[in-house]
């Protein structure tokens, strides 16, 4: 894992600027964490019982980026990508028959759509809806900075039993 890919955050600047490098340090920590696997290691389910994978959270996260760029902050209705099973799960975590380079273009179109949206809002105060709860886009990049650092702890652990690759 090269850690020069990622885009290094703003250290100085305004709030802006701050939050939404942060979040793209964490998007790249993801991908950065995938780098260099098969298919197959992409897959694996690596931390028994759960069914967490590295190409699961891949999918996960463009569903949540998907959720809260699109539909709360831009008013769109913008249906899941991963619909529910039988069972009522979503299916994001079902890797097993997932196309792994179509499952990153979605998530990669779908955090440039993100990036977007957040550049043409005017402002943090901008607020979008869901329900009958209103989030400010100031909220929305904070809680995906938090969404991301969460789910790349997982993918710290998921990359390290692969194949012992660690780092941060």
């Amino acid at each position: 894992m090269i850690d020069e890919q990622r885009t290094r955050p703003v250290l100085v600047g305004d709030e802006r600027a701050t939050l939404t490098s942060v979040l793209q340090w964490q998007r790249d920590t993801l991908m950065m964490k995938c780098a260099g696997l098969s298919d197959q290691q992409l897959r694996m389910r690596a931390v028994a019982p759960s069914g967490l994978s590295l190409l699961g959270l891949v999918r996960h996260l463009a569903e949540v980026e998907r959720g809260w760029f699109r539909n709360v902050l831009g008013g769109e209705d913008v249906r899941g990508y991963f619909t529910k099973n039988e069972a009522g799960e979503w299916t994001e975590f079902h890797v097993e028959d997932a196309d792994v380079a179509d499952s990153f273009r979605l998530w990669e179109e779908t955090c440039a759509r993100s990036r977007a949206i957040v550049d043409a809002a005017e402002s943090l105060d901008v607020t979008g809806h869901f329900g009958d709860r209103s989030y400010s886009l100031h909220y929305i990049l904070a809680h995906m900075i938090e969404e991301y650092a969460r789910h790349n702890g997982h993918a710290d652990l998921l990359r390290e039993a692969i194949d012992g690759t660690t780092g941060e």
